[in-house]
């Protein structure tokens, strides 16, 4: 607020606009023709931390940061000195102890008859908290926060960089898309706190593979995305993805114990592959699932005919959803027969897919989706009580049906509600659970022991019956599986389908069940497809078969006519 005449007394003394230039409190400092600092505020001297007599007449430029000086000689002082002012030019200031402090600078003048500067006055505002928040809310919107790599948005942005780059300069630029193999049994072992001490080294590592010139950036979860601009070939990601690989592969301590870590690598090449960064990484990630698919520990570039095979699979998952929702899928029933007494002793519930368009899609073709995509979980609960429900009606109509088998996937086996959601179908559909036989593979049984182990005790105790299926194509313990509550023990068809032709073929269906009888295990022979095959396994006391010599899968409405007529009237 300024003073008016009849607010000043004429008796009054003339202010001593010196001293309250000297006494501001803020950053104020006037300056010469030749950037001499004429006077500062005891502020500015206060903030940097001089004495007044050691910076009146030395330059500004002695004040300010390297980076700050030719701004201000080249750009500030002469816009300075031709305008008469200019508004909050940012540099970095130097404290006498060295510290750097972030402001920002404003600066008026007078002018004498010819032009010339005759009085200067600037004023400084310190913003290097504001600068510091700045930085830390870049960090955390563009950097991975466990690894301090750039994140998504960042990897995306840098890119679209190099992609423009690459386009003005003609150069190629290849991305690798790596995924850790079996990262989950990380966090399921050793907890979360050494998965996350996993991505941090390995953020690392990768870092340590490539050049300065290149990225490394965390994709999400246990993804990682790097950019090599400038490929001398198309030969040349290889390269860098078996060093990736070596690298990765070098025994990991976390917590105390070493763990020796593997990755999938999928790789696209600009132009060849893409034109921009989103088809460009959606191919790497295309390529990265081949590479898992096929073994894991290796890398894949991408191919046209990985396309075709990524597109498919994305139009069966967007089917599959729909077929959920509108009641295009339904089951058929398997019988599986009891030779010691010459009678059904149960049947097994597969799932088919009745597609509008494209008619019958076999669950080979879209079960391996269903996994990947985690549509597993809805189908394989949707399976399971149509099963019970159909189980419930027959029973309910005098059908002798003493077991309904039903196949549990990994993924559907391992939620954390698989009991509860278990016991809410047979609660909803009526079904006796001692009717009830889950069928899991060696691979499943044999994934975190233990939690396994403890699940299948609290099926066993629920009257629930429990089978391994496809029993000699995984890799299961003898000194494990004695400790699993199984009732049966289902030989894999491919054991079965060469069992008159392939001396190993016998010799291994004859040590399961010389095995399954010692440890008074039950076992059924799936893939029955001859009399041979038929009589060769009766002879060997195998005496629950399934196939399609005896029965072929049918639906539910053909099941009494089929192998219950006697019910028809």
């Amino acid at each position: 607020m300024g003073i008016t005449d009849n607010q000043l007394s004429p008796d009054a003394p003339l202010p001593n606009y010196r001293d309250l230039y000297i006494k501001t409190p803020a950053m104020l400092h006037s300056i010469d023709a030749a950037g001499r600092l004429l006077e500062v505020s005891d502020f500015w001297i206060e903030v940097l931390g001089y004495r007044r007599a050691e910076v009146l007449g030395e330059k500004l430029t002695h004040y300010l940061a390297d980076a700050s000086c030719p701004l201000e000689e080249g750009a500030s002082l002469p816009e300075f000195f031709q305008a008469g002012q200019v508004r909050d030019v940012p540099f970095q200031m130097v404290k006498k102890n060295g510290e750097f402090i972030d402001v920002l600078v404003s600066v008026s003048s007078e002018k004498n008859s010819r032009g010339e500067v005759c009085l200067s006055m600037a004023g400084i505002i310190d913003v290097t908290e504001r600068r510091k928040a700045e930085r830390e809310n870049y960090r955390l919107a563009h950097f991975d926060h466990l690894t301090n790599t750039p994140n998504r948005f960042l990897l995306r942005d840098r890119l679209k960089q190099n992609l423009a780059q690459g386009a003005r300069e003609g150069q190629r630029v290849a991305i690798l898309f790596i995924d850790l193999d079996r990262f989950k049994a990380v966090n399921d072992t050793l907890g979360h706190h050494a998965g996350d001490q996993l991505l941090k080294i390995v953020g690392q590592r990768l870092e340590d593979c490539v050049r300065d010139m290149d990225t490394v950036g965390r994709y999400g979860g246990d993804e990682f995305v790097v950019i090599l601009y400038g490929i001398a070939s198309n030969d040349d990601p290889a390269v860098f993805a078996n060093r990736i690989l070596d690298s990765l592969a070098q025994p990991t301590r976390l917590d105390g114990k070493h763990f020796v870590n593997s990755a999938s690598i999928g790789i696209a090449i600009y132009p060849v592959d893409g034109l921009d960064e989103e088809t460009l990484l959606r191919n790497a990630d295309t390529a990265m699932y081949v590479a898992k698919e096929l073994g894991c520990n290796s890398y894949q570039y991408f191919s046209a005919e990985m396309a075709a095979s990524a597109l498919e699979k994305h139009e069966i998952e967007n089917s599959l959803r729909h077929a959920l929702k509108h009641d295009e899928l339904s089951l058929v029933y398997q019988p599986q027969f009891d030779l010691a007494h010459n009678r059904i002793a149960g049947f097994e519930a597969l799932v088919r897919w009745n597609h509008p368009v494209k008619g019958l899609i076999m669950p080979s073709q879209f079960i391996p989706v269903a996994e990947e995509t985690g549509l597993i979980l809805p189908l394989g609960e949707w399976v399971l009580h149509a099963a019970c429900r159909q189980a419930k009606i027959w029973q309910e109509s005098g059908i002798p049906i003493s077991r309904m088998a039903v196949n549990i996937s990994a993924r559907q086996f391992t939620r954390r509600d698989f009991l509860e959601m278990l016991e809410k179908i047979l609660q909803d559909t009526g079904f006796a659970p001692q009717f009830l036989e889950i069928e899991l593979t060696e691979t499943t049984v044999m994934e975190r022991i233990q939690d396994t182990i403890a699940t299948l005790i609290d099926l066993k105790l629920r009257k629930v019956s429990l089978a391994i299926d496809d029993f000699g194509t995984g890799f299961s313990s003898l000194v494990y599986l004695k400790q699993f509550p199984f009732d049966r023990i289902k030989i894999a068809q491919e054991f079965v389908r060469d069992l008159s032709t392939d001396p190993a073929d016998k010799a291994i269906v004859e040590a399961i069940l010389r095995m399954s009888h010692s440890l008074n295990l039950d076992v059924i022979a799936e893939g029955v497809e001859t009399r041979e095959q038929l009589e060769y396994l009766r002879g060997r006391n195998c005496l629950e078969v399934q196939g399609y010599y005896l029965g072929r899968p049918v639906a539910a409405q053909q099941i009494v006519s089929r192998y219950f007529p006697a019910f028809l009237h």
